[in-house]
């Protein structure tokens, strides 16, 4: 375990890579304006208002944030998580351009997800902490995603695999659900690809 992944309090895993407060503040901005974003971090508490692509910041921002979206949206925190990870999917995949190979679908992506980018990202900066994907192959329509995460965020993944579908031009054919509750630490995503 890094040193960042330890609380002060002696907790686990409080610290969440900068690139991510980044993409969600542009989020914000994106879907309402820049004083919305500035409003929320009033709201939240939060002594700062902006965040540097490099550095490490406590979890709790986060789920500050998204709640405060969530308030002001009306809708659930896990439905902000969604639109956020679809949101993510266009800066990741042009970050990770290059481990995606040009001939990939949704289907080849996501199997390829856990070694490709989550490992690069492992390796490009080990303070990093991405979710653990365990992607099984049941048949070559159907995907089961064990998602391994103590930030219990599991809805941002779905929202992931809806915008690389979306981002793939398959949103008509690909289907995500929960099979287990998504605020839990492991989760479990089925993916069905149709005709």
């Amino acid at each position: 375990m890094s040193s960042s992944e330890v609380q002060e309090d002696g907790g686990v895993g409080d610290k969440m890579h900068g690139s991510i407060f980044v993409f969600l503040k542009r989020y914000i901005e994106s879907t309402y304006d820049y004083s919305t974003w500035v409003k929320l971090m009033e709201s939240t508490g939060i002594d700062r208002i902006s965040y540097q692509m490099q550095e490490m910041y406590p979890t709790r921002e986060l789920t500050q944030i998204i709640g405060a979206v969530s308030s002001l949206s009306g809708n659930q925190a896990h439905e902000v998580q969604e639109q956020f990870g679809a949101f993510l999917v266009p800066d990741l995949l042009m970050i990770y351009k290059k481990y995606v190979l040009p001939e990939w679908t949704t289907y080849d992506l996501l199997l390829h997800a856990e070694s490709n980018m989550h490992g690069a990202v492992r390796s490009q900066d080990t303070r990093t902490t991405p979710p653990i994907l365990s992607v099984n192959k049941v048949s070559s329509r159907l995907l089961v995603i064990d998602y391994h995460s103590r930030r219990r965020m599991a809805s941002v993944g779905i929202g992931i695999v809806k915008g690389i579908a979306a981002y793939f031009n398959e949103s008509d054919k690909v289907t995500v659900s929960s099979i287990t509750s998504p605020d839990a630490e492991r989760v479990q995503l089925r993916v069905e690809f149709g005709e």
